[in-house]
């Protein structure tokens, strides 16, 4: 059974379109494990959009269940993460222009870098994950660098046209989770995961956390947070 992890980014983005301190990201963090999710993820940004640095430090002291560090691999996020010591760091590529993370991070391209950032996580006890695409290059690279997980990109597989493209996205996923079980890396998914798409991905074999959050923060103006998220574990599980 796969576990819900909720990324509550966009409790902070709402916060910051005022500046103010309403809504609050740790009640927000506090009711999300009330109403029984596994995890809290949350992306501190380069350009501290939405998440920032006195939200990790306070999410912290109150996380009860997994704290889910995003990050890019620098080393001003290397550092904060050694710092708060999150149980979990995500490495995932960033680019200032983009609304949403795009894509996999390219390991195969970064080998020394990321090895290098996995060496210090690692230093910190904290588990490493690598937000890749499902691809074999990419799962052998991240048992390269000495990642502990590979979270697999879902985005293109949430934003296929028709079944057939659906199909198609699905069998990349498939064979991704399959490569990385085989190369002895555990698996989790996300980006662009709803309560229409989430059932198919969270029965890929051996997937452990599912990272959703905007289509829980969405749907939660409508029915509130608690049920939104009781409504999307009734669908993982």
């Amino acid at each position: 059974m796969a576990n819900l992890c909720v990324n509550i980014d966009h409790i902070a983005t709402l916060r910051q379109a005022r500046g103010g301190h309403e809504p609050d990201t740790i009640a927000a963090a506090i009711l999300v494990e009330l109403a029984g999710a596994s995890g809290i993820t949350a992306h501190l940004r380069e350009d501290r959009r939405h998440i920032q640095d006195r939200d990790i430090e306070l999410l912290r002291q109150v996380v009860h269940t997994k704290l889910n560090l995003e990050m890019a691999a620098t080393d001003e996020m290397t550092a904060i993460a050694c710092k708060v010591k999150p149980e979990e760091c995500t490495l995932v590529p960033e680019k200032r222009q983009e609304l949403t993370t795009e894509g996999g991070l390219d390991v195969a391209g970064n080998v020394d870098r990321l090895r290098a950032v996995c060496q210090k996580l690692h230093a910190a006890n904290i588990v490493v994950s690598l937000f890749i695409d499902p691809e074999l290059r990419q799962v052998e690279a991240a048992r390269t660098v000495g990642a502990d997980v590979v979270e697999l990109h879902t985005g293109r597989y949430a934003l296929a046209s028709g079944d057939l493209a659906r199909e198609k996205e699905y069998a990349h996923l498939l064979t991704g989770a399959e490569a990385a079980l085989s190369q002895g890396l555990r698996v989790n998914a996300g980006h662009g995961l709803n309560y229409r798409n989430v059932k198919p991905v969270a029965d890929l074999p051996g997937v452990e956390d599912l990272n959703i959050g905007h289509s829980i923060i969405a749907r939660s103006v409508f029915v509130g947070l608690d049920m939104a998220i009781r409504e999307m574990l009734s669908l993982v599980e």
